[in-house]
């Protein structure tokens, strides 16, 4: 084996790297426009009626749906049961937040997502079909947060939906809030 005589010289790439950058991947999707964040605020249920937040891919939006977080917030007075569904066919009487932005405002004109937040309060009946994958109890004044890093994959015409209720009977008026952050893949 010879030894290396031009151990001294730099050395040349044909490719230089000039910059190297380790951000995270929402951040990436972000800058790009592909990020969103919405909430549907003030929402009420009672002893025999439910309110709903979800998100929902359009069968025609070209995209799949990537869930990367989403909150629930008790501000009510008793505990709350939330309970989240996968490709649930959702309660009927919903309207669209209006709560829904990109979470770069940076950029001009600002990006539209296919998927749309819908929300509903007060609604009699539940999620029909679907998967039920977590059922938990939220205490008054608390945030009950899941970091999915987008392994929650919604195809055109799949949801994610988050129905409050009481878990035993009240005459209380019961109040929450539901968040999400999102992205959309082109496909």
């Amino acid at each position: 084996m010879q030894p290396c005589e031009n151990y001294k010289s730099p050395l040349l790439l044909a490719n230089p790297i000039t910059q190297v950058a380790d951000i995270p991947y929402p951040l990436y999707l972000s800058l790009q426009g592909k990020y969103f964040v919405g909430y549907a605020d003030d929402m009420e249920f009672k002893n025999n009626t439910i309110a709903w937040a979800g998100l929902i891919n359009p069968p025609d939006s070209k995209v799949n749906l990537h869930v990367y977080v989403w909150t629930v917030t008790n501000t009510g007075n008793l505990p709350l049961q939330a309970n989240i569904w996968l490709n649930s066919e959702p309660p009927r009487k919903a309207t669209i937040s209006q709560l829904v932005t990109p979470a770069n405002t940076a950029i001009c004109p600002l990006p539209v997502p296919k998927t749309k937040l819908l929300e509903a309060s007060n609604v009699e009946g539940y999620s029909e079909g679907g998967i039920n994958i977590i059922e938990r109890l939220v205490d008054p004044e608390v945030t009950l947060a899941s970091d999915a890093n987008g392994v929650l994959i919604f195809p055109p015409g799949g949801t994610l939906i988050i129905t409050l209720s009481y878990p035993s009977t009240t005459t209380e008026q019961g109040l929450g809030r539901v968040a999400f952050g999102w992205s959309e893949e082109q496909i």
